[in-house]
């Protein structure tokens, strides 16, 4: 008997053993050894690179949102801003963290994707905060360790990304020294790491300036500093130096997923149903900016039935955004607006790049930055270099010259694709463009005229720039009315997501009463505007 019980007792010990064995054994028999079980830094980094957030391109809701290009057909939108929910890119930036952790897996610390990590966490983070205030960063992320993560101010927001930014920028330059600049997968420069340290800092150049309300008041942003010490030190901090450094999205005409918002197989459906924003054509009228001629045309009523000249530029005609939609919708009918120019935007399948971060904007940056004295330099010299950017990129000369201007008659049998056009030569002379009043900069009005022509150069680029900036200084001047909505205002942020209110409800509470006296008020002002 005694034997019998010691054998029982060793039975409980055997089965674990075995099981566990058995369990190992059907694992490791199981395991696919031709299929990937881990997804390279390469491929996700290529996938961060085209997915949300990196890549916004025209022809959406922010384009309304900055009043460059208004809905005319209710059916495919309004232009009111009774904005709902921000972006939510924290699925992005879970790729971007695990890319981090596919990299470090080679062993270095520091290397090229754990570099662009931290610039891809301050350009997602920011711009999430930037459309909503405060915002989870600090405690986001950590899957299922953390499901409700507590806000972080949109200070705190701000002074992490400005941080992350001088990292990636000390990272890149030992990587680059080192020539370690091992980067696959990258579809905007090919693994030149110096483009992408020219983005970086250009990139800290726009958050700064995007801080320009608390650079008197904020010591610890430190903004006029940060904005000085990377003018001043080129070598150190290298900024873009030509539209050649564009960070920006190439359409590709052989993918159909990969083709421009407007092209050939979309024209007879939309080419009608939208039309410009007075906002937009207006300025360029004003100025009598050559590239109306480009990127809009000219009213066919005003041209057919009151024969106005086509390259007149009272011939140009955009709507007012807070025009009444089925006012809107009668008048695009009797074409009195002005289209987008259907040569350029609708003939082809690759449209123009769409630029993320630019040079030209940098330009106009850089000269917003020392009008307001944060550091030495000439702004006018940056006004001048980003309007010819602009100009450059519409191929229009910059100096005595002409260009073809095509516009679109109505009356082709063929909808399908846009073909019946009409040209026009038009001459232009730089100086006689520059030397007008409105244009030719002046230190009392230079930051009117430098955000005027920034408004113009980010035509159909950007995301959500343009809206930025005119929330930050009101210039330009939107327009609002029954077809804006929001009693007359332009908003002043998105709420929160839904489910934030539901999965996160404590903190998301903690942060409209600290921030919005408890109402998620797309009126409400945020840190960075007050």
């Amino acid at each position: 008997m005694k034997k019998i019980f010691k054998f029982y007792s060793l039975l409980p010990l055997l089965l674990v053993i075995t099981i566990a064995g058995c369990k190992k054994d059907f694992q490791d028999k199981t395991v696919n050894n031709n299929k990937p079980n881990a997804v390279p830094a390469s491929l996700l980094l290529n996938g961060i690179l085209t997915g949300k957030g990196l890549v916004e391109g025209p022809d959406g809701s922010k384009e309304t949102n900055c009043q460059y290009y208004l809905n005319n057909y209710d059916y495919y939108g309004n232009n009111r801003y009774d904005f709902k929910y921000g972006d939510d890119y924290y699925t992005v930036l879970k790729n971007v963290v695990e890319m981090e952790k596919q990299a470090a897996k080679t062993g270095n610390a520091v290397n090229s994707y754990a570099a662009l990590g931290k610039f891809f966490k301050a350009y997602l983070f920011t711009k999430m905060s930037m459309e909503m205030g405060d915002i989870p960063m600090t405690d986001a992320l950590q899957g299922l360790t953390n499901l409700t993560p507590a806000y972080d101010t949109q200070k705190n927001v701000m002074l992490q990304s400005l941080a992350l930014l001088e990292s990636a920028n000390t990272d890149l330059t030992a990587l680059i020294a080192a020539k370690e600049n091992i980067l696959a997968g990258d579809i905007f420069f090919n693994g030149d790491l110096l483009k992408w340290q020219k983005v970086v800092n250009t990139f800290r150049i726009r958050l700064l300036i995007q801080l320009s309300k608390r650079a008197d008041d904020d010591a610890q942003l430190n903004v006029k500093k940060q904005f000085s010490d990377i003018v001043s030190n080129p070598g150190k901090y290298p900024v873009m130096e030509s539209a050649a450094d564009n960070m920006q999205y190439n359409y590709l005409p052989t993918i159909s997923t990969n083709y421009y918002p407007q092209n050939p197989d979309n024209f007879g459906q939309s080419g009608s149903r939208k039309n410009t924003s007075a906002t937009y054509i207006g300025l360029l009228t004003k100025l009598k900016d050559p590239r109306v001629f480009v990127t809009a045309e000219p009213s066919r009523y005003l041209v057919d039935n009151l024969k106005q000249s086509p390259t007149d530029f009272s011939s140009f005609v955009g709507a007012d955004a807070g025009e009444d939609l089925g006012v809107m919708y009668n008048n695009a009918g009797l074409q009195k607006y002005s289209f987008l120019n259907r040569k350029r935007y609708y003939s082809t399948y690759i449209g123009e790049p769409s630029i993320q971060i630019g040079y030209a904007e940098l330009m106009f940056n850089l000269a917003e930055g020392v009008y307001r004295g944060w550091a030495a330099g000439n702004a006018e010299n940056y006004y001048i270099a980003g309007i010819k950017s602009s100009m450059d990129s519409y191929k229009i000369p910059t100096g005595t010259g002409s260009f073809t201007a095509y516009f679109y008659r109505p009356g082709s049998k063929d909808v399908t694709l846009p073909a019946n056009y009409d040209t026009y030569n038009i001459n232009v002379n730089w100086d006689t463009y520059y030397n007008q009043p409105e244009v030719k900069y002046n230190t009392a009005n230079g930051l009117t005229q430098i955000i005027q022509q920034k408004y113009l150069a980010l035509f159909r680029h950007s995301g959500l720039e343009s809206y930025f900036t005119y929330r930050r200084t009101l210039i330009p001047k939107f327009t609002v009315g029954p077809g804006t909505g929001n009693g007359g205002r332009i908003a002043s942020r998105f709420q929160y997501h839904e489910y934030e209110r539901t999965a996160n409800a404590a903190n998301y509470q903690i942060a409209i009463q600290s921030q919005y006296g408890g109402n998620d008020d797309i009126n409400g002002i945020m840190f960075i505007l007050k």
